[in-house]
């Protein structure tokens, strides 16, 4: 074992000797001598190397190239499923502006603020508040009606009751206004829709279904002509004094992301800054 070992060493340091010997000649070479044996390595021992180089090579860029696609792939389906919402927002950004230049009541346009509570729906968080102008009771619409009005108001914010609240109350006729009553939220769900109920209409008149119901302007609070909704059926009677419609509201607050604010609002009719296609 010990000869062998003696051998291989031998072989080795043979080996080294030759291929220093080498070098020392290819590096004394003229130039032409060094770029022919050089290119003739290239074309017999490193061709394997090379073939493997290029090889690794197009996979690192294939796989470069894959990983961009499919980036590409991915920011263009966020795109895709984003576009339907951004075409919807500036469809209503462009109702809602084209409402603020019908107007002839003072307002201010506010960013609706939802809140992730079980009452969203019922109160909005308004991004307008007593630096604006805001005060309490000014009505707050949208392009297709109304959706409710200020509660309380802060320096830069303020709390708005929507029609769906509980307490909300606002004194309303059934067009051509013929027929008066109190618009409340109803206690009865259609599915998951919410409704609204036309009270305290008279016994002795009746109202159609599909009928549009606005504000009366009654108690000063909402401006007359305010679109609210549309009569959907007859609810009931009460010991043949009063009847009840349900209506479904023109404005839901659970999709608006901007409302206009009424400052103010006079006695005169809203119902000529509201386009004909927002009436139910």
């Amino acid at each position: 074992m010990a000869g062998t070992d003696r051998s291989l060493s031998r072989h080795d340091t043979l080996l080294l000797l030759v291929c220093v010997g080498l070098s020392v000649g290819a590096l004394s070479a003229p130039p032409a001598v060094g770029e022919a044996i050089a290119s003739g390595v290239r074309q017999t021992v490193l061709v394997p190397f090379l073939w493997l180089q290029k090889r690794a090579e197009e996979s690192r860029t294939s796989r470069a190239v894959v990983e961009n696609l499919r980036a590409a792939h991915d920011s263009a389906a966020i795109l895709v499923q984003a576009l339907p919402a951004l075409e919807e927002e500036n469809a209503r950004l462009r109702a809602l502006l084209a409402l603020g230049q019908r107007l002839t009541t003072p307002y201010v346009a506010a960013e609706v603020l939802h809140q992730s509570l079980p009452t969203d729906g019922r109160t909005l968080i308004l991004s307008a508040g007593a630096d604006a102008g805001v005060h309490p009771y000014d009505p707050v619409v949208s392009p297709e009606g109304l959706i409710g009005v200020v509660r309380t108001v802060e320096k830069d914010q303020s709390v708005a009751m929507t029609w769906a609240h509980p307490e909300f109350r606002a004194s309303a006729y059934a067009v051509p206004g013929d027929v008066f009553g109190i618009v409340a939220p109803s206690v009865q769900i259609s599915g998951s829709e919410m409704l609204l109920q036309l009270r305290g209409v008279a016994y002795r008149d009746s109202v159609p279904t599909g009928t549009a119901v606005v504000t009366s302007g009654l108690g000063g609070v909402y401006p007359p002509g305010l679109p609210v909704g549309t009569v959907i059926s007859h609810a009931e009677e009460a010991a043949g004094w009063e009847r009840v419609y349900l209506i479904r509201p023109a404005a839901n607050p659970e999709r608006v992301t901007h409302v206009l604010i009424l400052r103010k609002p006079g006695p005169e009719s809203v119902a000529p800054a509201f386009h004909p296609d927002s009436l139910p």
